[in-house]
C-alpha cells in the first residue's frame, strides 16, 4: 500500500473556505493600503544570506532555511520581508528624493529551534513608508494599520507603542556588559521582570537605575504613563523619545485611532534593526502578536543607502485565528451550486452564466445515474454552497438554502429562482 505523505512539521494545508476567508482578510487589508495611496512590490521568496545575516537584526541564523545554488552560493528562504524591501528599494528609488510608500503580501519562513506549535511559515501582509523621519510617517502607519484591522473585522484590540531609546538609555545607564545587556533585553521581553531584578542585584548597578526597572512594569496604559516615564529617564535621549511619543499620541487624535492604542515603555522590539518608535498589536484568541512593526533608521544603510524608513508587518495567519476563536464572521462571498442532467444542460450552462455575470459564484455538478436531491445537499454542504438549485427535466427547479434547510420549488424555466444574491 502506498504510503501518504504529510505535510512536515510546522506547515499546514489552507483550503475550501478557510483559505476562501482568508484571502477576504487580505483583501481588505491590502485595499486599506492602497487608500493611503502605498503600492505593490514583491520580492524573492529566497535572496543571499547576507541579506538575513545577523548583523541585520532580523532574527539568529541559526533559525533560517539555508541551501546552496549551483555555484556554491548560501542563499536563506525569507524569515521576515522588510530587509528584502530595505535591499531593493536601496537598488530601485537610488535617486528619489520623496518618500517611497510601498506594500506586499508574501509568506515568511523561520526554523524555529524551539517548535511549541508554532507555525514555520506565515503569511505577511505590511507596508514600509522610506524616506521620512517625522512624527507624521509614525502616525500615519499607526492609524492606517488600525484601520486596516478594523476593516478586517476586529473590534477589541490594541496597538502598544514604546520607543526603543528608553530601554536602551536605561541600559547604557547601568553599565552592564553587552553579554548582560543580551540577557536584560531577553527577559523583559518575556516579562520576566524578577529575572531582570536578580541580574541588577547581582551587579553594580547604582540604585537609580535598579528603581526605575522596578517600575518599568507599571510603565504600560495611556497617555498619563508617559508624564510618570519622563520622572524616572535622566538621559536626554529618553526624554526626547518620550516627547516624540507624545506628538505621535496627538497627530493619533486628527486620525481619530487614539482609543486603539497603548503605550508600554518595557518594550524593546523584536527585531535588532529598530531603532526608534516600535509596535505590536494585540487581540484575544492569539497567544502571540498580531503585527510587529516599528522604526529602523539603519537597515537601509547595510544596504548601500542612508535613509530613514518605518513599516509594520501584519501576521495573517494570527489575525485568522483571532478572528475565528472570537466568532468574527468573514463574508467569504456567495456560492450556489447548480444540479443539471444532459437533457437541460443548455438551460443550466446559460444559468449558470447569468448568475457569474452577476458576480455570483457557481458550481455546476452533472447528476449522476442514481443520485438523489439528498445526495447534493450533502455536497453542496461538504463545498461551503449557500444554496444548491436542482434543475429538473419537467423545467421546474427545487432550490434549498444549504444554511436554513428552506425549500422553495420554482414551476416555470423562464422564472428566476428568487432571491440569487442572498
Amino acid at each position: 500500500m502506498e504510503q501518504r505523505l504529510h505535510t512536515p512539521e510546522g506547515v499546514r494545508d489552507i483550503y475550501n473556505i478557510e483559505c476562501r476567508k482568508k484571502l477576504t482578510v487580505q483583501e481588505k487589508l491590502h485595499h486599506t493600503l492602497h487608500l493611503y495611496g502605498y503600492q505593490d512590490i514583491q520580492t524573492p521568496t529566497f535572496e543571499y544570506f547576507d541579506v538575513f545575516r545577523d548583523e541585520i537584526g532580523t532574527i539568529s541564523s541559526r533559525e533560517l532555511y539555508k541551501f546552496f545554488d549551483r555555484d556554491g552560493n548560501t542563499l536563506s528562504l525569507r524569515p521576515d520581508i522588510t530587509p528584502s524591501i530595505a535591499r531593493a528599494a536601496a537598488t530601485l528609488f537610488e535617486d528619489e528624493d520623496f518618500p517611497i510608500r510601498l506594500c506586499y503580501i508574501g509568506n515568511t519562513f523561520i526554523n524555529y529551534s524551539s517548535y511549541q506549535g508554532r507555525l514555520k511559515e506565515n503569511t505577511q501582509l505590511g507596508a514600509e513608508l522610506i524616506g521620512e523621519d517625522s512624527i507624521e510617517a509614525d502616525a500615519e502607519m499607526i492609524a492606517m494599520l488600525v484601520d486596516g484591522l478594523k476593516k478586517a473585522g476586529l473590534k477589541e484590540f490594541q496597538v502598544n507603542i514604546g520607543h526603543v531609546d528608553f530601554i536602551r538609555t536605561l541600559l547604557d545607564e547601568s553599565g552592564l556588559d553587552p553579554e548582560r545587556m543580551t540577557e536584560i533585553y531577553s527577559l523583559i521581553g518575556n516579562r520576566n521582570y524578577f529575572g531582570v531584578e536578580e541580574v541588577l542585584d547581582s551587579e553594580q548597578v547604582s540604585d537609580s537605575v535598579k528603581k526605575a526597572f522596578r517600575v518599568l512594569p507599571e510603565l504600560i496604559g495611556g497617555a498619563e504613563i508617559l508624564k510618570k516615564a519622563a520622572l524616572i529617564a535622566s538621559a536626554k535621549e529618553a526624554q526626547a523619545a518620550i516627547d516624540r511619543l507624545k506628538k505621535i499620541y496627538a497627530l493619533l487624535k486628527h486620525y481619530g485611532a487614539e482609543g486603539y492604542v497603548t503605550f508600554d515603555m518595557s518594550m524593546c522590539g523584536s527585531y535588532g534593526y529598530y531603532s526608534g518608535i516600535i509596535f505590536r498589536a494585540y487581540t484575544f484568541g492569539t497567544g502571540d502578536a498580531i503585527v510587529r512593526g516599528g522604526r529602523y533608521d539603519h537597515l537601509l544603510e547595510k544596504f548601500g543607502k542612508s535613509i530613514p524608513s518605518i513599516g509594520f508587518a501584519i501576521i495573517v495567519d494570527e489575525l485568522m485565528s483571532a478572528l475565528s476563536r472570537q466568532k468574527i464572521a468573514v463574508d467569504a462571498g456567495h456560492r450556489e451550486l447548480i444540479v443539471y442532467t444532459e437533457d437541460i444542460q443548455q438551460w443550466a450552462f446559460g444559468l449558470a452564466k447569468d448568475y457569474r455575470t452577476k458576480g455570483t459564484c457557481i458550481v455546476l455538478e452533472k447528476r449522476k445515474t442514481g443520485d438523489y436531491l439528498s445526495c447534493y445537499e450533502e455536497y453542496g454542504k461538504r463545498i461551503q454552497a449557500d444554496r444548491l438549485l436542482y434543475l429538473n427535466e419537467d423545467d421546474s427547479i427545487e432550490a434549498v438554502d444549504l444554511k436554513t434547510g428552506e425549500r422553495q420549488l420554482l414551476h416555470a424555466r423562464t422564472k428566476k429562482p428568487e432571491g440569487e444574491t442572498v
